[in-house]
This record gives C-alpha cells, sequence and structure tokens, in this order.
C-alpha cells in the first residue's frame, strides 16, 4: 500500500447544457477538497484526464483546476489521456508520483463534455480510439466495433442475446438508487431483450440498451501516501494496481478474449495477494453489455465462452457471490470519457467507506475495478481497501 484515497467529489452524470468541462472541473476540485478536509493549498500536484478527442473547442485543459482556488497556482499540473481509460490513467499517475515520493498530496481530476457535439461528430471522435486503418469506416462508429466483437462471440459460442439484456436490465436497476446515474429507470428484462421502436438494433445484435450513453460529468479524487492518509477522517487504500497495453490493431489479437483485461487483472490480484473471491464487489467497464460478459470471462469468473452463466446464474446481481457494478455501470451511469475512470474511484471508495447509500454493498471491504481504452487496448485495474 502506497497510497490512499482520502476525499472525492461527483456531480451526476448526464446532459448539462449549462456547464462546461471548466465548470464541472472547477465544482468537483472544490467538492473534493473540501471532502478531503484539507486546503487548496496542501495539494502537491495535479492530474487532469481529459480525452476531448474533439468534444471540447479547448484543449489545453490541465491549467483549468487551478481556476477552483488561486491557492493552486503554480503547482504542477498535468493532462492524461488514454482512450476511455483516461481516468484510470490519471489515477495511476497520482498514485506512481505518490510512491516515487515526489508528492504527499496529489488531486485527480476526470471530466469531458460529449453532448454538445453533434450526433455524427460524436461517433467519428470515439471512433478515435480504435486502429482507424482497420477501423474506420465501420458503420455505427464505435459501436460498430463492438457489434463486430458481438457478432463474433456469438458465431464462436452462440446466441447470447439472452445474456446480454440480462446485463442491461441488471444495471440499469442498480442505477436506479445511484444519484449520480445519468439514467435512473429500470427498465426490465424483456424492454433490454425486445428488439422495439424505442430499442432498434444499433451495430450487429447490439441494441440501443446494449450501448452507454453519452455524457457530460466530472468527478475528482484527493490521493495521499498512507502516511497522510493515516491522519485523514477516511483513508482507502490501493491494495494494487496495473496497466497492460495491448496492441491497437484488433487483427493482431483474439478481440474475443480481451487479454490484456486477463493479464491486468491476474496481476493486480497477484499484487494484493487475494483472489477474485476476496472481493467484495467490481466495477467493470460496460461500455457495451458484450464488453461486460467478457469481461466476466476476462477477470477469471467463468471459463472461455461462459460468460453467460455468471449473469443467468445471479452471480453478478448486487445479491450475487460477486456484486458487478453495483453502480449501474457505464450503461446506466453515462460515459463521459475523461471521468468514467476517476468516477469508478470514487464510487468504490463510497462502498468501501460505508457512503454509497442506496447501492451500498453489504459488508464491503475489498473492491475491484477495470477500466479499459478502446476495444481493451488500455488496461487498468485497481484493488481497493479502506485502511481507515
Amino acid at each position: 500500500m502506497t497510497a490512499t484515497i482520502v476525499g472525492w467529489a461527483h456531480m451526476p452524470f448526464g446532459k448539462h447544457d449549462a456547464e462546461t468541462v471548466e465548470s464541472m472541473v472547477v465544482r468537483v476540485t472544490r467538492d473534493a477538497i473540501a471532502h478531503a478536509g484539507i486546503e487548496a493549498g496542501d495539494v502537491d500536484e495535479i492530474v487532469l484526464g481529459h480525452f476531448n478527442g474533439g468534444f471540447s473547442a479547448q484543449d489545453f485543459t490541465a491549467s483549468l483546476v487551478l481556476q477552483a482556488d488561486d491557492a493552486l497556482r503554480f503547482k504542477a499540473a498535468t493532462r492524461v489521456e488514454n482512450a476511455c481509460a483516461t481516468g484510470s490513467a490519471a489515477v495511476q499517475q497520482a498514485v506512481k508520483t505518490i510512491e516515487a515520493k515526489r508528492a504527499k498530496v496529489v488531486l485527480v481530476v476526470g471530466v469531458e463534455q460529449m453532448t454538445t457535439t453533434p450526433g455524427k461528430e460524436i461517433g467519428r471522435n470515439l471512433l478515435k480510439a480504435s486502429y482507424l486503418p482497420e477501423d474506420g469506416e465501420i458503420e455505427g462508429g464505435f459501436a460498430g466495433v463492438f457489434g463486430q466483437i458481438a457478432a463474433g462471440y456469438f458465431q464462436r459460442h452462440g446466441d447470447q442475446s439472452d445474456a446480454l439484456a440480462m446485463i442491461a436490465a441488471k444495471n440499469h436497476a442498480n442505477g436506479v438508487a445511484n444519484p449520480y446515474a445519468q439514467m435512473r429507470k429500470d427498465l426490465g428484462y424483456e424492454f433490454c431483450r425486445t428488439e422495439s421502436e424505442k430499442n432498434p438494433f444499433v451495430a450487429g445484435p447490439l441494441k440501443r440498451t446494449d450501448c452507454s450513453l453519452v455524457s457530460d460529468g466530472a468527478a475528482a479524487l484527493v490521493i495521499t501516501d498512507v502516511e497522510t492518509g493515516l491522519r485523514m477522517k477516511r483513508a482507502i487504500a490501493f491494495r494494487a494496481t496495473t496497466h497492460k497495453q495491448d496492441f491497437l490493431p484488433m487483427s493482431k489479437r483474439d478481440i474475443l478474449k480481451f487479454e490484456g483485461c486477463s493479464v491486468a487483472w491476474a496481476s493486480a490480484l497477484a499484487d494484493a495477494g487475494i483472489t477474485l473471491d476476496d472481493l467484495s464487489f467490481v466495477e467493470t467497464h460496460d461500455c457495451f453489455t458484450i464488453a461486460e460478459m467478457i469481461e466476466y470471462e476476462a477477470m477469471g469468473l467463468t471459463p472461455e465462452g461462459e460468460g453467460a452463466r455468471a449473469i443467468k446464474e445471479g452471480w453478478t446481481q448486487k445479491d450475487g457471490k460477486l456484486p458487478v457494478n453495483p453502480s449501474g455501470g457505464l450503461k446506466a451511469k453515462g460515459h463521459p470519457i475523461g471521468a468514467t475512470g476517476v468516477s469508478m474511484h470514487a464510487l468504490s471508495a463510497m462502498q468501501l467507506a460505508g457512503e454509497a447509500e442506496g447501492i451500498q454493498v453489504k459488508d464491503a471491504t475489498l473492491a475491484g475495478i477495470f477500466n479499459m481504452g478502446g476495444a481493451a487496448v488500455a488496461n487498468y485495474v485497481s484493488v481497493l481497501e479502506r485502511i481507515k
């Protein structure tokens, strides 16, 4: 254990026309600093996760965090980006800085504003997280990429439409009690399973309810070294962090296995000295329902090709043996790219601190987090444990 989360902030995700990237950054920065019980001047370094990729005209955003408080002036501030794993890239940069003893207190902020961009541009911006020489002309943008993955999985392992609908229904049911979720509506299995005017096919076998939401939002964390953390009101320790980057072209790997996810999970669990069975819950990257199902296999919950068992037998329900996405996941919560990984860590810290209210997992002691960029290209896993 080399770092602890001692404070956090999380604004509701959704469509925020009255907000800007700057206003959202300022809002969560102030709230996280207050929640940690520190002064802005106590921050040694700032890391901002902001994908952008064309969503915002303002493309030099690290210093926007300083707008929250004049005492942040002249602090080191860096923007990081790693596609949909941008938030976790920011978190892990903060942890590495603390491990290197270059800072005792690091402020991490994740942000994205997506909904003010026209629909076709959103698709083009997101497709930049794939390998354009191969995927640049795929119909449906990034949904088209995962539509191909789903179709390939169905061809290899059989039609999994029932399981995907069950995953969507689970996550939407969980999201009802999450005050930060964009969609707080229990859609039910039948709606998610059935093609309709409100739930049409989007790409391959994926329907609208199989796809995460386009969102605006921000989240923030205050991360300290362990010694400092133990003097604070609360301390959620990083028991392990790992990052494994895979090839960008899908043609260079078996895309149905999410091998980078598997390697990242194995490394993190080994570093933490635990097994998957020791985890109280997992927040995983359900950008599409097919991704969550393959991640069941990649994390070792089921053998390859049997991911459907985990949802059909209730293992990943909130009261199951390993709750997955008790927050509602990206499916219900929304997916503002740069904020997603920070959000996952903030909500997991809330769980471990017993502050998750309606989405609280009973007696949560260990959290696993998986955040990925692209189609299992950037793979980040964290294991968190409360030590105070």
